[in-house]
């Protein structure tokens, strides 16, 4: 078995942080997000993964994935000519996958308890598809799976007005190269791309078996400020390793899990777990958690952060609170007011602001 994980897109939503940052690579607990992605596809016994980029930010991608040899992995980089739908990204690996069953995880979406038990299910099973699926409150807004009495899929309907379950489909698939025969009949949607639901409809009017298997643990998709920050707030209290290997003075306090990365300094402050602070940081006279994730580099200086996550190189100096905020890379801001009022950011990389 082989894996593609999609990671082109525009990350629309998250602007302006993906005008120089692609979505997939934006931190969660102080790491990239497609970095769990990987991990769990190897942690399920897939070392042969193709990544599907796009010409506006493939580049980025490769630097930081690089071969895929930090995870005993190797990577294929596959170019998405136009973002013409998941089917179509598809259709790109097609000469990468060949003949193979493959694993389709996107880029940017996040599961509990891993992939392992639903690549094994695959294996003992063999249906055409096996996809991930999750019940959600409001289904209207994804694509909605109906099932029959032994759970295989009868129906994919994609933002359904009237959802026929509440099991929606995640981003996290798996497909025999007979998901090809089925793409190449559907047609573009009114949004002019090739959807993957129309495709694993098209599957079962083919009479082909497309099995479900429905997700117990939680399941994000971090398209957006408020997904991304939920997301970082179930991996800091989930996963998040107890570790301190920078130095705190004597007047420095911690409680809870806390990680602090090496050569950060710790200087009169409280930190109030979960928290991820990266390596070379200093933090002076500030409140700092629960919650928050601090990059690489980064300076805090007379603040207290709650919810946020604060990417590296960044100055913040006498802001009183921040709270549920994504503050992107080398950012500067400064409060000289030095107001109590808590206060909530979403800046791009390089973005200055003085108060």
């Amino acid at each position: 078995m082989k894996a593609i994980v999609l990671c082109g897109g525009k990350g629309t939503r998250l602007k302006p942080l993906t005008a120089t940052t692609p979505k997939q690579l934006l931190p969660v607990a102080n790491k990239p997000i497609v970095y769990y992605v990987m991990e769990q596809i190897v942690e399920a016994g897939v070392s042969d993964i193709g990544i599907i980029v796009s010409h506006e930010t493939g580049e980025y991608i490769k630097q930081s994935v690089g071969d895929g040899s930090q995870w005993d992995a190797k990577v294929t980089y596959i170019l998405q000519d136009k973002p013409l739908g998941l089917a179509h990204a598809v259709l790109s690996a097609r000469d990468f996958l060949g003949e193979d069953d493959f694993l389709m995880f996107l880029g940017d979406n996040l599961i509990e308890g891993g992939v392992t038990h639903f690549v094994e299910r695959f294996k003992s099973e063999s249906p055409s598809a096996l996809i991930l699926l999750k019940k959600v409150q409001d289904p209207k807004p994804f694509g909605v799976a109906e099932l029959d009495a032994e759970g295989h899929v009868i129906s994919i309907v994609e933002k359904p007005k009237q959802p026929k379950s509440d099991l929606i489909v995640t981003g996290v698939y798996i497909f025999s190269h007979r998901i090809f025969n089925a793409i190449e009949q559907v047609k573009p949607s009114w949004r002019g791309e090739l959807e993957i639901t129309d495709s694993i409809q098209k599957l079962i009017d083919m009479n082909e078996t497309v099995d479900s298997y429905v997700l117990d643990g939680w399941w994000l998709d971090t398209g957006k400020k408020e997904d991304m920050l939920e997301a970082n707030n179930i991996i800091l209290g989930s996963i998040l390793q107890h570790s301190i290997k920078g130095r705190l003075n004597a007047s420095s306090v911690y409680n809870g899990t806390v990680e602090i990365g090496e050569g950060t300094e710790i200087i009169d402050s409280i930190i109030n777990g979960p928290v991820s602070i990266a390596r070379d940081c200093v933090i002076r006279n500030s409140t700092i958690g629960p919650f928050v994730c601090v990059g690489t580099n980064t300076n805090l200086d007379t603040v207290i952060i709650r919810h946020s996550i604060i990417m590296g190189g960044c100055t913040v100096e006498g802001l009183g609170a921040i709270e549920d905020s994504i503050i992107g890379n080398t950012c500067k801001i400064k409060d000289a007011k030095r107001e109590s009022c808590p206060k909530s950011f979403m800046l791009g990389d390089d973005s200055e602001l003085s108060l």
